[in-house]
């Protein structure tokens, strides 16, 4: 027993090991691996050269753990990288990535640092990105896959092939949820101008709005991933995802119950599962039944004309819901707008009434 307790005392966790890395801090590290890169070449290069390698983003904490080696000092080619993967030890780079530093090189991270990993290159690997908060990518040659370590984060580099079909997959399914989106948000627009809001009908609208906003970001990842192959993939998803955050704003702000950040930030926490139980929408909302509301604020729909939002504000202020405000004469709107801005606000809002399956 006291020789386990031991082993178990000499594990540690490094620094890196309890930071999160941030959305962005990922894209960029998978911007400088991406294809159409030169980086990018050269990894691929040894990755079909059979050879496994080890390579380092040098920072200020790399030294103390460097030994042995030789100094290169050269301009990255991918030709160069993998001509020095035919050594054993590391090779690092200059932390643009532009120079190679050193090669052959003998990584010696804290061996207390955790790593689950079973082979010695990607051990090594984890503890040096760990204990560094550097990016260190190990090339397996028995697996023949490349491995990215950037802190306490670990990627697997997919090949582009493979990235596309996903991306393709995603794409399918994101033009059928605008679809739906699309539909769900032109019958709320017509029960909300008859002066008949839903709250079922505006959960439905923000569930499939919800579902096209995290479907886009695991297509921004693989945009991210690609590269200069994305280019048609990225110009469809703005295509497809666009207008779709301010309309759920908007939803947001005339159904919640409670404050709109607190309901949008629940919202976002909720996985895909969890978003097809109505029952959670509507948590984030502030309700315990979807037959609770009885007015909206008008907020999405008053937007859509060219009124200010400050001019919107007072009127939903005085008016209490979007029936009352759109529903009165123009000379209450004048007393609140002013004349010009009464009679356009007027003209609109009769068009909207008229044909609300217009409203984008």
């Amino acid at each position: 027993m006291e020789d386990k307790k031991e082993v178990q005392a000499s594990i540690i966790e490094s620094p890196g090991e309890q930071e999160k890395v941030s959305e962005e801090e990922l894209y960029s590290v998978l911007k400088a691996v991406a294809p159409g890169t030169q980086f990018r070449a050269g990894l691929n290069g040894a990755l079909e050269s059979g050879r496994g390698a080890l390579i380092v983003i040098e920072n200020e904490n790399l030294l103390p753990i460097m030994d042995s080696g030789f100094r290169v000092n050269c301009r990255f080619t991918p030709q160069r990288l993998i001509e020095l993967c035919k050594m054993d030890g590391a090779i690092v780079l200059s932390k643009d990535m532009k120079r190679i530093n050193y090669a052959n090189v003998l990584l010696t991270p804290d061996s207390r640092i955790r790593s689950p990993e079973t082979g010695s290159r990607h051990k090594t690997a984890e503890r040096t990105a760990k204990q560094t908060k550097s990016l260190v990518i190990a090339i397996s040659e028995r697996k023949h896959i490349i491995n990215l370590f950037y802190k306490n984060i670990k990627y697997h580099l997919k090949n582009t092939n493979e990235i596309l079909r996903k991306a393709n997959e995603h794409l399918q399914l994101l033009e059928k949820q605008r679809e739906l989106f699309d539909s769900s948000t032109d019958k709320l627009n017509r029960m909300e101008l008859r002066n008949y809001p839903s709250l079922q009908q505006a959960v439905y609208v923000l569930q499939k709005g919800m579902f096209i906003q995290k479907i886009s970001e695991d297509l921004r990842k693989c945009v991210v991933e690609l590269g200069s192959e994305s280019i048609l993939i990225k110009a469809r998803l703005k295509e497809l995802a666009g207008g779709v955050d301010r309309e759920i704003s908007f939803v947001i702000k005339d159904y919640t119950k409670v404050d709109v950040t607190k309901s949008k930030a629940s919202l976002d926490d909720l996985s895909y599962e969890e978003l097809l139980e109505t029952e959670n929408i509507l948590s984030a909302l502030g309700y315990e039944s979807q037959h609770e509301i009885e007015l909206v604020k008008g907020w999405r729909i008053l937007s859509k004309t060219s009124l200010p939002e400050v001019d919107i504000a007072k009127l939903i202020k005085e008016r209490g819901s979007l029936g009352d405000a759109i529903h009165s004469n123009i000379k209450s709107y004048m007393e609140l707008i002013g004349e010009e801005k009464a009679k356009a606000f007027k003209d609109e809002i009769e068009k909207i009434k008229l044909n609300p399956w217009q409203l984008k």
